[in-house]
């Protein structure tokens, strides 16, 4: 780490350097190029930019100070947490400064009693279940990221996972949150209470990617874990067996806790990767899971795995015991990370269809990947119509690029087209706001923007971000350096 002796990056403003110094310690002012890379790109990797100045308070006073020094001059800044985010959501796009809250990482206090936990917005997603399981609870929100995501990063994109299914995504499990606007001016939205009167502030921010200023804290709903769990690995010939599958179980009135979805080319990567016994030959895999009071579940296990058969099952497999359950979700949970071995590049999609139009959106991926000459494989969220294309390609290949944007877009207008959404969990960031005219009127994105402004009336947190305004929406495939403060 440079000392503030040293020479500083060319362009940055030495008196926002002294300012910001008063608040923060040396180690969490970083300003040299060399450093900055690592922070270029979230997890949408197609597209790139460095701050020109990253800060990383570790408390409240200090992320109200930095934002304070910042609405004095004028500044805009993106927030950022594990840079986990798939969107481009942390891209700083004019805004010069990232305020990272990685080292605010702390669990404030747990109250099993009350079933609930404060986490500071750096706490990493899995750590919050790791601190009560002993005593038998547990945080729902589970996102593929989850031994890596934070809580407030969670909060910016509503973050869901696997279990989404079942229990909900983020917004169902945050009962408070502690806001610093980006005035700097620290507002409690929500509270303790499980069920409050009037507005929902802390809705409004819960999704808002990161674009009303910084969430610090929050204050989170936990669950009992269930008695038991029956999981179930279901081998099929094709996709579309499989889909149908997914809509024959959810027809029959049963709600698993999950039913994720993985194709040939994402199964052949994962076996490769990790050797778990994913059968290759397979078209496709479900996964099924099932929880709750022993009593009569092996019965809905029966009940679940006949359907699964009716609709084209050639094998299912039930895990015995809890090593081979977390064997089944080891595969699913590092499908993104296996995918590595295919190419250079990848970039993982995220949208929403009606349950009984996932065999209709796999048949028009097909036809897109063809039509660009691509490999794209999936692996989704199959119990609540939640796809996740993944794109191979080579930014090497500068018509590579361009070929896997165009077919991500079409693969969203598709999603549209059959009634669908064009995120589930992953946020519009960067990468999706050409899309966002499909799904909202002007109205429609006029009133959004107005909410916005009630917290940011300056659009000074992650501007050019979610809503397509003029110059808000940036070409994609050309690595960029901010400009300097």
């Amino acid at each position: 780490m440079a000392r503030f002796g040293e020479q500083h990056a060319t362009g940055l403003d030495r008196g926002l350097i002294a300012e910001l110094a008063a608040i923060l310690p040396q180690e969490s002012i970083v300003w040299r190029q060399s450093e900055l890379k690592v922070y270029e790109c979230d997890g949408w990797t197609i597209e790139k930019s460095m701050p020109s100045l990253l800060v990383l308070p570790r408390t409240t006073s200090e992320v109200s100070g930095v934002l304070r020094v910042l609405d004095r001059r004028g500044v805009a800044f993106v927030p950022r947490g594990a840079g986990t985010g798939l969107s481009g959501g942390s891209l700083p796009v004019g805004a010069p400064v990232m305020v990272c809250v990685s080292k605010m990482n702390r669990i404030l206090s747990i109250d099993l009693r009350n079933r609930r936990v404060e986490a500071e917005a750096g706490v990493v997603n899995l750590n919050v279940t790791n601190a009560v399981r002993p005593e038998g609870f547990f945080y729902a929100p589970d996102p593929s990221s989850q031994t890596a995501c934070t809580i407030g990063g969670n909060v910016a994109e509503n973050s869901g996972g696997p279990h989404t299914l079942k229990y909900g995504v983020t917004a169902n499990h945050v009962l408070g949150l502690e806001l610093v606007l980006p005035d700097g001016e620290v507002v409690e939205l929500g509270g303790t209470a499980e069920e409050r009167w009037g507005y929902d502030l802390a809705g409004a921010v819960i999704g808002a990617e990161g674009t009303v200023g910084i969430v610090t804290r929050a204050t989170l709903r936990l669950l009992r874990e269930p008695e038991n769990h029956r999981t179930l690995l279901a081998v099929f010939p094709d996709v579309q067996s499989a889909t149908k599958a997914v809509s024959g179980v959810i027809a029959a009135g049963i709600v698993p806790g999950a039913i994720e979805m993985m194709d040939a080319l994402i199964i052949r990567a994962v076996e490769e990767a990790f050797h778990i016994g994913l059968p290759v030959t397979a078209g496709a895999v479900l996964i099924v899971e099932l929880d709750g009071l022993t009593a009569g579940l092996d019965k809905r296990a029966d009940g679940v795995g006949q359907i699964l058969r009716e609709n084209g099952a050639g094998e299912i497999r039930a895990a015995r015991d809890e090593a081979e359950r977390t064997q089944i979700w080891k595969g699913r949970k590092r499908a993104f990370g296996a995918v590595g071995r295919l190419a250079p590049n990848y970039a993982t999609h995220d949208g929403v269809v009606p349950r009984t139009r996932l065999p209709d959106i796999l048949r028009a991926i097909s036809a897109i990947a063809d039509r660009y000459h691509l490999r794209i494989g999936n692996v989704f969220h199959a119990g609540d119509g939640n796809i996740h294309p993944i794109i191979l390609f080579d930014e090497r290949d500068a018509d590579e690029v361009r070929r896997s944007i165009e077919a991500g877009r079409d693969i969203l207008r598709a999603c549209v087209e059959m009634g669908g959404s064009l995120t589930g969990e992953h946020g519009i960031g960067a990468e999706k706001q050409r899309e966002m005219p499909l799904l909202f009127s002007p109205d429609d994105l006029i009133a959004m923007t107005e909410l916005r402004r009630v917290f940011d009336p300056a659009e000074r947190s992650n501007p050019n971000k979610v809503f397509p305004t003029p110059g808000g929406c940036v070409e994609v495939a050309v690595p960029r350096r901010q400009a300097a403060l």
